[in-house]
């Protein structure tokens, strides 16, 4: 099979795209032709060692992809040889085929497109389990969503405007900013030009967002903090501008509000039948036309480590899919 190697920690550009031996299939697991695979954050975090988890070397990165089963191993019963499916396999999806605990593996519905689905897991599975399960988010409240031009933010901004929020797009750029709108953000923020936190007075008339969605970091989680009302609740994600911010704990006691960790990976690990269910839905809301991730380009699979560098230097718009 064809991959994308990452034989040491380090720079993205030493990635490299080989022929290996097919990886075996052990009891509970299935083979999966690849068709789709998603780039994200973290992915290029593991490459550079940077990751909460490091997976022993050499390895191939990609987290989630869409495709059809080959064979199942021992013990499988719900899938089988041609079935079209949606995998979390952590690592192993920037390659041709890929082998992934059954568990992890969902059967698509009809007319389902490969790279939607691709999108989907951890950008869609991220916000639904930070929005309702985390922040538990009411119709009627107002949600900010920082770094709403990227996957995780176009996901947030899309759902909390099914959820029945009022929702505050902050991004970088005007094509970001389009692109949230174009989701459903009723207001939105150029933080790069604009003084957040002078625009969320301005657009809440004083009061603040109920919610932030904060999967950046660095110098937006402070004004944002500073901003949010009175008993809010503010969800850390991620730390995409590679800063993680040191947070003036008076604000929370000041504004009587909650600041709460968001890992979805580990939420699933904790509680596999509670996520397998909200993939359901998700998939569910894909198929019936109510979510439409953002694929703003798709690569070869000679073009996934360029992936990987625009992702983790924040120069996507939405999510960016390799077709191996």
């Amino acid at each position: 099979m064809k991959a994308l190697v990452c034989r040491e920690f380090g720079a993205l550009d030493r990635l490299q795209v080989c022929e290996l031996p097919a990886p075996p299939l052990p009891k509970g697991h299935v083979r999966v032709k690849v068709a789709c695979a998603s780039v994200n954050y973290p992915d290029a975090l593991m490459v550079q060692g940077l990751y909460q988890v490091k997976p022993p070397l050499p390895f191939v990165p990609g987290a989630e992809c869409a495709g059809t089963v080959i064979e199942a191993g021992e013990g499988v019963t719900q899938l089988r040889a041609g079935d079209r499916v949606l995998a979390l396999c952590w690592t192993g999806a920037f390659a041709t085929e890929t082998v992934v605990d059954a568990r992890l593996v969902l059967p698509l519905p009809a007319g389902v497109d490969p790279a939607l689905a691709a999108a989907l897991p951890m950008t869609y599975g991220t916000a639904y389990h930070a929005l309702l399960d985390r922040a538990r988010l009411q119709a009627g409240e107002t949600l900010l969503v920082l770094g709403a031009g990227g996957g995780v933010g176009l996901a947030a901004v899309e759902l909390g405007r099914r959820l029945g929020a009022t929702v505050i797009a902050a991004a970088s750029s005007a094509a970001k900013l389009d692109a949230a709108r174009a989701r459903g953000a009723d207001h939105a923020v150029d933080y790069a030009a604009q003084d957040l936190r002078a625009e969320l007075k301005r657009i809440t008339g004083g009061r603040g967002p109920d919610v932030v969605l904060d999967p950046v970091g660095g110098a937006y989680a402070e004004p944002a903090l500073r901003a949010i009302a009175w008993e809010g609740r503010y969800l850390v994600v991620g730390f995409a501008a590679g800063e993680i911010p040191r947070l003036p704990l008076n604000l929370p006691l000041l504004k009587g509000c909650a600041v709460v960790g968001v890992f979805w990976g580990e939420f699933l690990k904790r509680e596999p039948a509670r996520g397998a269910a909200q993939l359901q839905q998700l998939l569910a809301w894909l198929a019936d036309g109510s979510l439409q991730p953002h694929v703003s380009a798709r690569v070869p699979l000679e073009g996934a480590s360029d992936a990987l560098r625009t992702v983790y230097e924040r120069g996507a718009v939405g999510k960016l899919v390799v077709e191996p």
